[in-house]
């Protein structure tokens, strides 16, 4: 019998598991993961941006978190050793409308608490001479890392405290009693006291492990990268991102330093047709039929039509791709795009048919459920886990009664 199982061995799942047993020391924990390792999902599979907070709605937890994270990720990279580095991010407009865009997420940036820099042509110019614009943002707290590390580490913090993780355990049910929840695994069966889920692509599965009908399902989205020539990791000195299209669901190709040294280009989004969908040929037909029999994702394919075409056109044809990146890079070709593996984002999208935009939980007596935590999760992932402590904490010790 264990006081606490986590399910999960993402970052989120290893943050929780981390703070949750520096609340409790003496409580007995177990953390499960599917894959052979941690970080084997979305941890492992995205930009390594430490973000800043630049596009999140004012007040939300994704704002809050945000800027929270970026200040405790670097903080925790300096405790353990981590190689990361503060690069700082640009916004870059390539015309007029842009330009007038920039200006609402200058006020953005400004309501989200953000040290930021209005650039000229001329400034954009002088700190990054192969990129073309009118004018930018610079954001200097943004900065690079390798997520996969900063979970690692977090395992380990959560095993010398005594926490036990046990890899390659699928969680095949759930049963929550009134002293207890059940976990059954092709390991075997575990009880426990109280479970937190951070599961990322199948939080909708646990939760109707639970015996819940959620509000909302899971939809894959594959984010396809291309890496540049060696010859080109000098090519920009910042992080690059365009400026955002408010009628897009997600931000748009942008370069990105990695801390490897080398520069990726992306991502786009398509529609992945399988959960774990990473390659284009992965296919599963359960996966795809319940999807298109979703009304809420069909809600969402039938709304962003135009701009998901045009995606998947960009996914096939290069050249495509390509034309997103040269607005502000023009130096760049065909030939510079060579494969770099893809990312699966896990977005909830709602029965009426809505991108959740912001984190998601879904809590029951003895349970605290991550159902949606796209970017910034990653960057957000300590305070996302105190987050998630606090609610187990109410949970587990309500307030007595006068």
């Amino acid at each position: 019998m264990y006081d606490y199982i986590i399910i999960g061995g993402g970052i989120l799942g290893l943050s929780t598991a981390m703070q949750l047993i520096r609340a409790y020391p003496d409580k007995k924990m177990l953390l499960v993961e599917k894959e052979n390792g941690p970080a084997r999902h979305q941890t492992g599979h995205n930009s390594g941006v430490i973000h800043a907070g630049v596009y999140y709605t004012p007040g939300s937890l994704k704002a809050r978190f945000c800027l929270e994270g970026n200040h405790a990720t670097k903080a925790f990279c300096d405790e353990h050793d981590i190689a990361y580095d503060e690069c700082g991010k640009l916004l870059v407009a390539t015309n007029d409308l842009e330009l007038q865009r920039m200006q609402a997420l200058w006020e953005r940036t400004e309501a989200n608490g953000l040290e930021r820099y209005w650039l000229t042509a001329e400034e954009l110019h002088e700190r990054e001479p192969n990129i073309t614009g009118v004018g930018g943002i610079f954001v200097p707290s943004s900065g690079i890392v390798n997520y996969a590390e900063v979970a690692t580490a977090m395992g380990r913090e959560f095993e010398a405290a005594g926490g036990e993780i046990r890899y390659d355990t699928s969680v095949t049910g759930l049963s929550e009693r009134t002293n207890e929840v059940v976990v059954s695994t092709n390991q075997g069966d575990f009880s426990t006291c109280f479970m937190v889920s951070c599961s990322g692509l199948m939080a909708d599965r646990v939760v109707r492990m639970l015996g819940i009908e959620p509000d909302f399902t899971i939809c894959p989205f594959r984010g396809e990268y291309y890496r540049l020539p060696t010859q080109y990791n000098q090519i920009v000195n910042h992080l690059i991102y365009p400026i955002p299209d408010p009628s897009m669901p997600f931000l748009g190709v942008h370069l990105t330093r990695m801390i490897d040294g080398s520069v990726t280009v992306g991502p786009n989004a398509v529609l992945a047709w399988k959960r774990e969908g990473y390659r284009k040929t992965d296919v599963s037909l359960s996966d795809t039929l319940a999807m298109l029999r979703h009304s809420g994702i069909r809600q969402v394919l039938k709304d962003n039509l135009r701009p998901g075409l045009t995606e998947l056109k960009n996914s096939l044809y290069k050249k495509g791709y390509l034309q997103q990146v040269r607005k502000y890079c023009p130096s760049l070709t065909l030939a510079d795009l060579e494969p770099y593996p893809a990312g699966v984002r896990a977005q909830a999208v709602s029965n009426d048919g809505k991108l959740v935009d912001d984190f998601l939980f879904v809590n029951t007596p003895r349970t605290v459920n991550v159902c949606n935590a796209p970017s910034p999760a990653a960057t957000s992932a300590i305070p996302i886990g105190a987050h998630i402590v606090e609610k187990v904490k109410q949970q587990v010790e309500p307030t007595a009664s006068p």
